[in-house]
């Protein structure tokens, strides 16, 4: 939900044309903070890993997606972001090793097509290289969803250093390409900076926190589904605050994005012999 608030802030609130520094400012401010606060590095394997679900999860999905949402309507970058559970749902068969299952893809077929009718207006126009940022942001996503998932979290870390190693990592990923592609930063004033604080604190440390908190929690698919609130979210803020419009297909829309999203959290009812779950204690509900 936290993420659904990235759109108004951004068009609102920072400087056009700087998407990447902007992923820049959510990222790399937020993974120093929570290294500093937990004073935990990686160690060992934990170096490579922790980079490459940085990359994964923030440095290569940030400029995916704001390639998207620069060559497509904002209703189908949404649109093609929402197909992440499906793509989750393929992996944890392949990475995971779960059984298929047709009640996910069902279900987040389902969420798919309802975030497209609450986001997808009538003069929508597709752009063939937009189109593929958007699937490659979301397959990119998905797979770091996934890894999460699969490596855990070292049994001694917190979720605040988790965090703060993937943020650092995809920061500093996104520094080099941030200055090749847009050169100088912009000027930054009383507006922009309540903009990316917001993104950085909220939008990027404690949602970030909370995130990879759940990936290692919950069952992979169940998590991936959340993320179909983050365009119900931000279509309920352009209605609020921006005057846009929601009508019967749109409120549609909605009553199928949220049923995917409560479906989602339904225990499956098979579990293949090699499946990798995260063990749940004694009397905590699944």
């Amino acid at each position: 939900m936290a993420w659904g608030t990235t759109y108004v802030v951004t068009t609102e609130l920072l400087p056009l044309g700087h998407p990447l520094f902007a992923g820049l400012m959510r990222a790399l401010p937020a993974g120093l903070v929570a290294l500093a606060i937990t004073r935990t590095l990686p160690r060992g394997t934990w170096w490579g890993k922790a980079a490459a679900l940085g990359v994964l999860n923030i440095g290569l999905f940030f400029p995916l997606l704001f390639t998207t949402a620069e060559r497509l309507p904002g209703g189908v970058a949404a649109t093609l972001a929402a197909a992440q559970p499906l793509i989750v749902a393929v992996l944890a068969v392949t990475v995971l090793h779960e059984c298929p299952s047709a009640w996910r893809l069902a279900w987040g077929t389902t969420g798919m097509v309802g975030v497209g009718l609450v986001v997808i207006g009538p003069n929508a126009a597709l752009d063939i290289g937009g189109i593929a940022a958007g699937l490659a942001g979301a397959a990119t996503m998905a797979l770091g969803v996934t890894l999460t998932k699969r490596w855990g979290r070292p049994a001694d870390v917190s979720p605040t250093a988790f965090a703060g190693w993937q943020l650092t990592a995809g920061g500093l990923f996104l520094v080099p390409v941030t200055f090749l592609v847009e050169g100088l930063p912009p000027a930054i004033d009383l507006t922009a900076a309540l903009g990316y604080l917001w993104l950085g604190l909220v939008g990027g440390l404690i949602a970030y926190i909370l995130w990879f908190r759940g990936i290692t929690t919950l069952p992979v698919n169940s998590v991936a589904i959340l993320a179909l609130l983050s365009p119900l979210v931000a279509a309920v803020l352009g209605a609020i605050l921006l005057g846009q419009t929601l009508g019967p297909i749109q409120l549609v829309g909605f009553g199928l994005s949220l049923a995917a999203i409560l479906a989602g959290q339904l225990p499956s009812s098979t579990h293949s012999p090699g499946s990798v779950s995260t063990p749940t204690p004694k009397g905590t509900p699944r």
